[in-house]
């Protein structure tokens, strides 16, 4: 009896030693996924970001109008942000684990046509080439960073978005420094960091094809069952308005975002006769505002609430917003890097406030919020050139900070869409 009862007692003892073991590699492996995610989103959007940091190259080279660089970012934004939505529905169904190598691929051969191309029509298909790349990679990384997060789902997402946000502030950097000395033909160079992401990325996917292996159809039922379990109380109607008032919210920041990304650079230029290599350090200013914004937003966002945090963000970066036409270039760099804090801070909070309406759709919401509000964005770059054209580029800043007013609209949003899902 006492045998056998030092023998139950001591298999208990050592199987949290084993499973300890376990879960600590597990973690580590975790770590080193969101990580190598991070690393390609920096590259993918450090490489996106020249797009718009060649913007004065091409205009004087190609005698393009506001309205043509509009067209640009467009045919970028359509392919880059219109087709996430699609991208996130079908892997939400068949999750595809080599894709993210195969985007970036995309992404490789827009920047080899942008480097040779010598027409406007090769400059667009190039950019739409290099928005596709992004429209694949977005909402599956997104996914493989919410599996490998091991519960830590804000954890994960912030250190995904934050490579991003490197990336962007990095790109024009890079132009300053690289690209403008030596002109359009050097954007080749920044292909090896695309052959760097597809090495990365293919090791990434057959972590993900692993993971998708071992999983069985039990822990698919149960893990569809906790989805049901924790979906929040609310009709189907008030999700749905809820998810439109979230991308009229992104609309209007990245609208105006988009009159500082890809016009910021022409409107120092013209406004106080800089250069452009002393602009795209304005530009790049800008961009790690951006970046702090959205570490900060996230911290605070989970101390005080996601909704408050909306309402800071819009609403906040208005007074700043319509003092930044008026002031002089230093101040001008203070209010434009204080915009982007400001507006960047509500970003981590929207999107998971939209996750927990609509849980279980992973990629279709990073689709959603990372593709088609962006995409909106773009074609109000396009407006905005055409009004540029019509007007002046002066104009554009001194009108665009009233679309931060739709912030009014978190007003309609639901309190509480539903508990936070920590424990799946």
């Amino acid at each position: 009896m006492s045998d056998s009862t030092l023998s139950a007692g001591t298999a208990p003892a050592a199987a949290p030693a084993v499973s300890t073991a376990s879960t600590a590699s597990a973690n580590s492996t975790t770590f080193a996924v969101i990580l190598s995610l991070s690393f390609c989103h920096l590259l993918n959007d450090m490489m996106q970001s020249l797009v718009p940091a060649l913007y004065p190259i091409l205009k004087e080279n190609y005698a393009l109008s506001f309205g043509q660089v509009g067209l640009i970012t467009l045919a970028f934004q359509c392919t880059a942000s219109m087709l996430q939505p699609l991208v996130g529905l079908y892997t939400d169904k068949k999750p595809q684990p080599y894709s993210l190598m195969v985007g970036m691929g995309f992404t490789l051969v827009g920047l080899l046509l942008m480097s040779r191309a010598d027409s406007y029509p090769m400059i667009l298909f190039a950019a739409a080439l290099i928005g596709m790349g992004s429209s694949v990679f977005h909402p599956e990384a997104s996914r493989v960073a919410r599996m490998a997060s091991g519960g830590r789902y804000g954890l994960a997402q912030s250190l995904f978005q934050v490579g991003g946000n490197m990336g962007s502030a990095a790109g024009p950097l890079l132009a300053a420094f690289i690209v403008v000395p030596h002109g359009q033909h050097s954007i080749v160079w920044f292909s090896a960091a695309a052959l760097v992401a597809m090495f990365v990325l293919f090791q990434v996917g057959g972590w993900y094809a692993r993971r998708q292996a071992e999983r069985k159809p039990a822990a698919r039922k149960a893990a569809s069952t906790s989805a049901s379990v924790t979906s929040p109380v609310l009709s189907r109607r008030r999700v749905t308005l809820a998810v439109a008032i979230l991308v009229a919210l992104l609309f209007s920041k990245n609208v105006y975002s988009a009159s500082l990304g890809s016009y910021f650079t022409l409107y120092l230029m013209s406004r106080f006769g800089i250069d452009v290599a002393t602009a795209q350090l304005y530009l790049f200013a800008f961009l790690v505002g951006i970046v702090g914004g959205t570490i900060a937003g996230g911290a605070v966002g989970d101390k005080v609430g996601r909704i408050p945090v909306m309402w800071f963000s819009i609403l906040g970066a208005l007074p700043f917003a319509l003092m930044l036409p008026y002031a002089n270039l230093f101040w001008t760099g203070v209010l434009a890097v204080l915009v982007a804090m400001i507006m960047a801070s509500a970003f981590s909070a929207i999107l998971v406030y939209a996750q927990e309406l609509m849980p279980g759709r992973v990629g279709l919401v990073a689709g959603m919020f990372f593709g088609f509000s962006f995409g909106l964005g773009g074609l109000g770059a396009a407006a905005l050139g055409e009004l540029a054209d019509w007007t002046s580029i002066e104009t554009v800043y001194k009108v665009t900070p009233f679309l931060l007013l739709l912030g009014i609209l978190t007003a309609f949003l639901p309190r509480q869409p539903g508990e936070p899902r920590n424990s799946r």
